[in-house]
């Protein structure tokens, strides 16, 4: 999720500490009386480092601010975790395991287990995260998106405004054929410009592979360059050989240079649009959530963070300080590990795929005790 300064310093306005009492130890925070455990606090910040482990060991300056930072994130998920129930839309148990046993589907028999070993994640953790995640989801689907409108003469407006963002340069579709010898390779261009049959290859020349790609003429290589010059759709060139073999290339198509009329650059203007209103919408409910939230950080982090030396003096500050990130960067829901989401692509009807071209489109903690 973007992290935004309007909203960490809303945070930062609400933040009381809590007190001491035995039975939150090991919570670092209340959300409206809900807790947020270290341990949510410190699983978040393992995945989030998994990628440095042992590059180096940072300051404790860096593990507070990026330690605020997660803990914002919580906040802010638990918040969106509390609508859902006032709304009698929390993700329940049956969502939650149809979304684990599909991430299980992803890997072979007891694998995903073995990773969660391997990698040190707990799977408590995880699913906690899982919950969350699928929480933001739904949140945004069937509570923000209802609200938001589109206008054709909002999408015209755009369009126009951003011509430049729907040209496609000029591109070839192209049949790679490969194998071990030139023989070979030759023998199997020739079947396919017979019959035109690329699944027939393999089941004629077994040590032979072929691929189909779609490349921007301003992206070929040198050597594919040479070879496809002067080829018209339906010819091959010569074999040309490298480091791993031999592979021929067939010029199946040609798409010229053009500009995605409005029909089939709706879909993309629809999709650049939406994601800034429900942006908007989501920065709307936030803001008008934590005027009215109780929101309590631990005593021990907002003290730790006034030392002298370590940074301003209100305790605040520690949990607001934020890096400076691209003001254009956008809302992005934080996945649980090995979750991701499908690519938002629209195909132009000729192998193109115009949305590379079309549309360029926030952490405290300690240890534990309260």
């Amino acid at each position: 999720m973007k992290r935004h300064t309007a909203i960490l310093l809303l945070l930062a306005a609400l933040l009381v500490g809590c007190t001491g009492d035995t039975d939150d130890i090991g919570i670092v925070a209340r959300v409206n009386g809900a807790p947020i455990h270290l341990s949510q606090l410190e699983f978040q910040h393992d995945q989030f480092q998994e990628d440095s482990v042992g590059a180096y060991v940072p300051s404790v300056e860096k593990l507070r601010r990026e330690y605020g930072e997660i803990l914002s994130d919580l906040i802010v998920q638990e918040l969106v975790v509390q609508e859902l129930a006032r709304r009698d839309l929390s993700v329940t148990d049956e969502e939650l395991r149809k979304a684990e046993d599909a991430v299980r589907a992803d890997y072979p028999e007891g694998a995903f287990d073995q990773v969660l070993v391997e990698e040190y994640i707990d799977l408590k953790s995880w699913r906690t995260q899982l919950r969350y995640y699928l929480a933001q989801k739904k949140f945004f689907q069937q509570v923000l998106r209802p609200q938001i409108k589109i206008d054709y003469k909002e999408a015209e407006k755009y369009y126009r405004d951003h011509i430049s963002d729907f040209y496609l340069p000029e591109s070839m579709r192209i049949l790679v054929v490969r194998g071990p010898s030139r023989e070979l390779v030759v023998k199997a261009v020739d079947k396919y410009l017979k019959d035109h049959d690329q699944m027939s290859l393999a089941t004629a020349f077994g040590e032979v592979e072929t691929r189909e790609v779609v490349v921007r003429e301003g992206r070929l290589s040198a050597p594919w360059r040479t070879a496809l010059t002067g080829l018209k759709p339906g010819q091959a060139s010569d074999v040309l050989t490298d480091r791993f073999g031999f592979e021929a290339l067939v010029l199946l198509e040609r798409s010229e240079a053009k500009v995605l009329p409005p029909a089939q650059a709706y879909p993309l203007v629809e999709e650049a649009l939406l994601e800034k209103k429900m942006e908007s919408a989501f920065e709307e409910w936030l803001s008008a959530t934590l005027a009215k939230a109780d929101i309590q950080v631990s005593e021990h982090l907002l003290e730790s963070a006034s030392k002298p030396g370590e940074g301003d003096s209100g305790g605040s500050d520690a949990v607001t300080e934020e890096p400076e990130e691209p003001a254009d960067q956008t809302m992005d829901q934080v996945p649980p590990p090995d979750v991701s989401r499908d690519d938002m692509r629209q195909d132009d009807g000729e192998g193109q795929d115009p949305a590379d071209e079309a549309i360029p489109m926030d952490q405290v903690g300690t240890d534990s005790g309260i």
